[in-house]
């Protein structure tokens, strides 16, 4: 039989803060969202903004009766109660939702959410610590953190590459990273290539090995010998 699940629509479970903020944006963005909120009183509170539906998603007859089986994507954003939120990610397994993201507050929490099925697990507490991290001991504006040790960082450059481009500065043969993209200041983002100018108050973007990010970022030095490089 064919699949008539909506691929625009989005379950999302609880009105935490993480879950609430995820409903909103998606909101924002236009996308069909539907909320399964077990309180009465932050369901009642988040009516007039979202489609809320006031029901335990602990219970298989609750994701039945609202229709769960027809999401493509669904996020389980309950983390206060470990139990809650396995057996609403069982359930959402069981219906044989394509694309289930889960909240987990521990490692050993996502470890339980992956055992049985959560496609993504999320730890927004862990995240958000390890990205200010990165920026409070830095130089750098933004931090993200992909997979195996891959981040993306948005800085400010170093002063020993301003007024060189980057072919002639070899960045990514002397320090092991990439600039993939500049943002110069009233200017619109340009993707970087070998003869793009790092001007001084400019803002890179770049990629790479973490640990090569972090100390890219924390250079200070001016090296005249750049100038020469061949």
């Amino acid at each position: 039989m064919p699949d008539t699940r909506d691929e625009q629509a989005i379950l999302v479970v609880g009105l935490g803060r993480f879950s609430t903020a995820i409903a909103t944006t998606l909101d924002d963005l236009g996308r069909d969202v539907l909320v399964v909120e077990k309180n009465p009183d932050t369901a009642q509170r988040w009516s007039h903004r979202l489609r809320v539906v006031e029901g335990d998603a602990t219970s298989m007859e609750v994701l039945d009766q609202v229709g769960a089986g027809d999401f493509t994507v669904a996020v389980v954003g309950v983390g206060t109660s470990l139990e809650a939120s396995v057996l609403v990610t069982a359930n959402l397994v069981d219906l044989g939702i394509p694309q289930i993201w889960a909240k987990a507050v521990s490692r050993a929490h996502g470890r339980i959410l992956r055992r049985i099925g959560a496609h993504h697990v999320i730890y927004p507490e862990y995240d958000a610590g390890t990205r200010v991290a990165h920026m409070v001991s830095g130089r750098m504006l933004d931090y993200i953190e992909m997979e195996d040790g891959f981040s993306i960082v948005k800085m400010r450059p170093p002063r020993e590459i301003r007024g060189f481009t980057i072919a002639k500065s070899r960045i990514r043969e002397r320090f092991g990273v990439r600039i993939i993209g500049v943002k110069a200041p009233n200017q619109p983002f340009e993707y970087a290539t070998e003869d793009t100018l790092i001007g001084a108050d400019d803002t890179i973007i770049v990629s790479g090995d973490t640990e090569l990010l972090e100390e890219f970022a924390n250079r200070q030095g001016w090296i005249p010998a750049v100038g020469s490089a061949r």
